[in-house]
């Protein structure tokens, strides 16, 4: 029997426990394996793909995860939905530890992360104005403010290198632009989502208030880990609501993307 799914969570390992009468999945891609075995389930009646981000160890760090075989083994599952947990800082004084952004923006600030499959045989050029599933943000917004999380519907996630954080300076600088959020592993997972014609949601959990903020000190591995991991009960609940949630039949643009394009290979 051939293991399928129609639905991905990208997050970390503290989301093991999300699925009923799950199996392990090894894959191969194009681009290597991914972070770990893929681990495929059930939530309600949905059938859910999990790829632990970092691995199971934590051993790969924001700028050496394998992001192109990771979204390449969920659409290989079937997958066409995905939804993507994950810890940031706030760039915002209003928004404290504890809050819920669902971003509507995404700014790139990496400088070492191979961010396309189109990159051999020709260029393909792929609109990105909105990098976020439309369809998948209302899900998720509505479902965290009916759970009643502290929900900030839209913002800006600005994405960094890592895996240092950053300086004053530097957060002062993106807060200044009016950005909301800082991270290190929202891109290129959401572009490379946008190139397999794939809906993708960021959910993103503020642990601290960066640096560069008068409320802020400077951010911690420990403290952040330590926030995450209080509330990841709570956000199991969440995403596992959320997955539930997604429409089973796909009207927004996402599904569209590669649509009169044509592509050097073709997708699984």
């Amino acid at each position: 029997m051939v293991t399928s799914a129609e639905i991905g969570v990208i997050g970390g390992s503290g989301f093991y426990s999300l699925l009923d009468d799950a199996e392990e999945v090894e894959l191969t891609t194009p681009y290597g394996p991914p972070s770990d075995v893929v681990t495929v389930g059930k939530i309600g009646s949905r059938t859910v793909a999990f790829v632990p981000r970092h691995g199971r160890d934590h051993r790969f760090p924001p700028h050496r995860i394998p992001y192109r075989a990771n979204m390449w083994a969920l659409r290989s599952l079937g997958v066409r939905q995905i939804v993507a947990p994950s810890a940031v800082g706030s760039l915002r004084a209003e928004n404290g530890p504890g809050a819920l952004v669902i971003p509507d923006q995404l700014v790139d600030r990496t400088i070492g992360r191979v961010q396309t499959y189109y990159d051999t045989s020709g260029a393909v050029h792929l609109p990105f104005a909105d990098p976020y599933c439309p369809s998948g943000r209302s899900a998720a917004v509505s479902t965290a403010t009916a759970g009643g999380w502290d929900t900030v519907d839209g913002g800006t996630l600005v994405v960094v290198e890592g895996p240092r954080f950053s300086t004053r300076a530097e957060s002062r600088w993106y807060s200044a632009n009016g950005w909301t959020i800082i991270g290190m592993t929202g891109h290129p997972e959401a572009i490379l989502a946008r190139e397999l014609a794939l809906c993708y949601t960021s959910i993103s959990l503020v642990t601290d208030h960066d640096a560069g903020l008068e409320a802020g000190e400077g951010v911690t591995h420990e403290e952040v880990f330590a926030f995450f991991s209080a509330n990841i009960t709570r956000m199991r609940s969440l995403v596992s609501d959320v997955v539930q949630a997604l429409p089973n039949e796909r009207t927004c643009p996402c599904g569209s993307a590669l649509d009169g394009i044509k592509l050097p290979f073709d997708l699984p």
